[in-house]
């Protein structure tokens, strides 16, 4: 029996933007940007992918301007002449290859060591000043300094839009800044910043209302969330679906347009009772598009039959191509699989099945 890919390979459109392909690069921290500023290297890594159908480049998460943004010299900076002369090179060449590109906006909160590089004099800031594993670090943000960081998540919006980017991706997911405001173990505050989950979103709301105020009605906005952190993979934020559609509601109002729904294997159903993945309760419950990802194409003998006509039902690209049939997701993101190979897509497109290779050990140490 021979399935056709096809879904996976057609043109969709989400407001103002129009993806050539449902597949789309995952954010992979690569710490390749010397002093923060991407090299042509970095923007060959990119086009590569664009040029073999990657239809949604989602950048590796970049510093805001902000002096506890992210610790280390190598991530790419989203603010100052050379990184941002450097981003416009990017687009415009993602975009001559035919594929669309968004900056994943990121800041680490207390995920990033004190003091750490590049602003060695700047504390690390969090909601409550708990790290993810729960240890008092910190002392809890002021009004002031939430206020510092959600003008600078909106700069970056604006950046993006001068810069020629087809959206943002705003992080949300894993434990760090936003999600540490989600989170009861990192936020402990008493004040509207803290409380119930819903309350707990006010931050992350007011941070796409201020990037929605940058950027006007017509540029995309995606926020990436997830259950699970890099602190605990198996945290949840919502135990429940009504729980969910709690937490979902005021970032939905915001001003969200996509979700990007985070899961470790995006076959593995959110909640007892429904085959639903995490971005698959997401749609059901707002409406919005929605991007999965979790391992797909991880399974590459399996995909390796199925390009050659043999299927169990079982794989990943048979399992991810269901949800899009039944319109359970609309968007596929792809990690490790096209981290060492910016052909992925296009040697899926073409049915390639011997080009297909294993990601090498140490792949995370090159670009490939």
């Amino acid at each position: 029996m021979t399935i056709s890919l096809a879904p996976l390979f057609a043109p969709q459109t989400f407001g103002t933007l129009t993806v050539p392909t449902r597949w789309v690069m995952a954010p992979m921290t690569r710490g390749f940007s010397p002093n923060g500023v991407p090299t042509a290297e970095v923007l060959a890594y990119y086009e590569r992918r664009a040029k073999h159908r990657v239809g949604l480049i989602v950048t590796e998460g970049v510093a805001i301007a902000h002096p506890a943004a992210v610790g280390g010299d190598d991530i790419p900076h989203f603010y100052g002449s050379e990184p941002l002369a450097a981003w416009r090179r990017i687009v415009e060449a993602v975009h001559a290859a035919g594929g669309r590109i968004v900056p994943q906006l990121w800041h680490q909160g207390l995920e990033r060591q004190h003091h750490d590089k590049p602003h060695t004099e700047a504390r690390s800031v969090g909601p409550s000043g708990f790290n993810g594993k729960g240890e008092l670090v910190g002392e809890p943000m002021s009004d002031g300094e939430i206020q510092a960081v959600i003008t600078a998540f909106a700069e970056g919006a604006a950046t993006a839009k001068q810069l020629g980017f087809d959206g943002i991706e705003i992080h949300g997911a894993h434990g760090y800044l936003v999600d540490q405001f989600f989170w009861a173990m990192t936020n402990r505050r008493t004040d509207s910043y803290g409380g119930s989950l819903a309350a707990r979103t006010r931050f992350a709301a007011e941070v796409v209302r201020a990037c929605r105020q940058a950027v006007g009605a017509d540029f995309p906005i995606i926020l990436r969330i997830s259950q699970w952190k890099v602190a605990d993979y198996e945290a949840k934020l919502a135990k429940t679906p009504e729980e969910l559609a709690q937490f979902l509601a005021p970032l939905s109002d915001a001003g969200v347009d996509i979700f990007h729904g985070s899961t470790r294997r995006f076959w593995e159903p959110e909640f007892p009772g429904s085959a639903l993945n995490f971005a698959g309760w997401i749609k059901k419950l707002t409406g919005k598009p929605v991007i999965t990802v979790g391992s797909v194409g991880s399974d590459i003998d399996a995909v390796k039959e199925l390009l050659r006509g043999q299927t169990t039902g079982d794989s990943t690209l048979e399992k991810v191509l269901g949800m899009i049939t039944r319109h359970e997701v609309d968007l596929v993101a792809l990690g490790r699989p096209i981290l060492a190979d910016p052909e992925w897509v296009s040697k899926v497109e073409s049915a390639r099945a011997e080009a297909l290779q294993p990601v090498p050990p140490g792949a995370d140490e090159r670009l490939y």
